[in-house]
């Protein structure tokens, strides 16, 4: 770079992403390109990423699930009224909820790597990429059950601390301020935890793409890109924020229109695939300002992207007296 910082945008790499989704989706439009590239970010919806698959009805669903199950869990009376039957079967329903939960969570980690090479190589693939990036879905699958895992243990600490005390003086006497004080700091801990994991699994998919490297390698880079460029980072999570907010009310819009077919999962992924694709194309984009070692078209660029991923041409670079510029060739007399 000349000795010079790069200089990292936020706009420019967004307006550069919907130029690659109307590439990749609508010139031309294949509808088996749809349901292929469709079917893989519904899998990579499985890992939590942010912008992958849009249900608008999914957390309601879920909200009433859980109510449903607590009061189901409330007819059976105290634990010790229970047969042992009814306490076998809570502990091997809930073991097979458990393993459902990991089984999808690798799938997604799979299926990110999946959807990431469908936009990098304008493809649709699923068998390939699903064998390439093994190594690399395993790993962040891996690792992000242990940060999932530490983030839990580390909040329970913190909630026995600030509740603990609570329950000693007993439910008779009030609380003073300073206890919604600390309740208030624990919820915004709470919230830094999830922004700053989803901020740095966001970045760690496109390293380990590129790099081919393991997730802890990737959550090293990544931690270090935010330490170094706290402000654009911060800028570019904001930013994803409010375009995941209005993806949102469009996917609400969508399923109102449709009679509730775009919350079907699968099939509202790939009616609303410009969404997701243009979401993860702004990531990609975002991250490619860093230098070649983020730049998931490094090696190759597919011909109908160079338009876009290219740098313009040089401006000829102007002439002295000393230096004229060539004049048209002479020919003897």
């Amino acid at each position: 770079m000349n000795g010079t910082e790069p200089k990292i945008e936020i706009f420019k790499p967004f307006g550069e992403a919907f130029e690659l989704m109307k590439k990749i989706l609508f010139q031309p439009f294949d509808l088996g390109k749809w349901c292929i590239i469709g079917f893989a970010a519904f899998l990579a919806s499985f890992s939590g990423g942010s912008g992958y698959s849009f249900n608008p009805f999914s957390r309601w669903s879920a909200r009433e699930d859980r109510k449903a199950i607590a009061e189901s869990f409330g007819d059976f009376g105290p634990v010790a009224q229970m047969d042992w039957w009814v306490i076998a079967l809570i502990v091997i329903g809930g073991l097979i909820i458990l393993a459902l939960v990991l089984v999808l969570m690798w799938l997604g980690a799979r299926g990110r790597f999946i959807f990431t090479d469908c936009i990098v190589c304008n493809r649709a693939a699923i068998v390939a990429p699903w064998r390439e990036f093994r190594t690399q879905g395993n790993s962040f699958f891996l690792f992000s059950l242990l940060a999932m895992l530490c983030i839990f243990v580390v909040v329970v600490l913190v909630a026995l601390a600030l509740f603990f005390p609570l329950v000693l003086r007993g439910s008779g006497r009030q609380t003073g301020p300073g206890f919604w004080i600390a309740l208030g700091l624990f919820l915004f801990f709470i919230l830094g935890l999830g922004f700053g994991w989803a901020l740095v699994s966001q970045l760690m998919i496109p390293i380990m793409y590129r790099q081919r490297c393991l997730a802890r390698q990737a959550f090293s880079q990544s931690a270090g890109l935010i330490a170094a460029q706290p402000g654009p980072m911060l800028l570019y999570f904001l930013f994803l924020l409010v375009i995941l907010f209005a993806a949102g009310l469009i996917s609400c819009g969508a399923a109102c229109v449709t009679c509730c077919i775009a919350a079907i999962p699968y099939i509202g992924t790939v009616l609303l695939l410009p969404i997701p694709v243009t979401l993860h194309g702004f990531s990609l984009l975002f991250l490619r300002q860093f230098g070649s070692d983020y730049d998931v078209w490094a090696n190759f660029i597919p011909p109908e992207f160079s338009p876009i991923l290219l740098l313009p041409p040089a401006p000829p670079t102007s002439t002295s007296p000393l230096n004229p510029p060539p004049g048209p060739p002479t020919f003897p007399a």
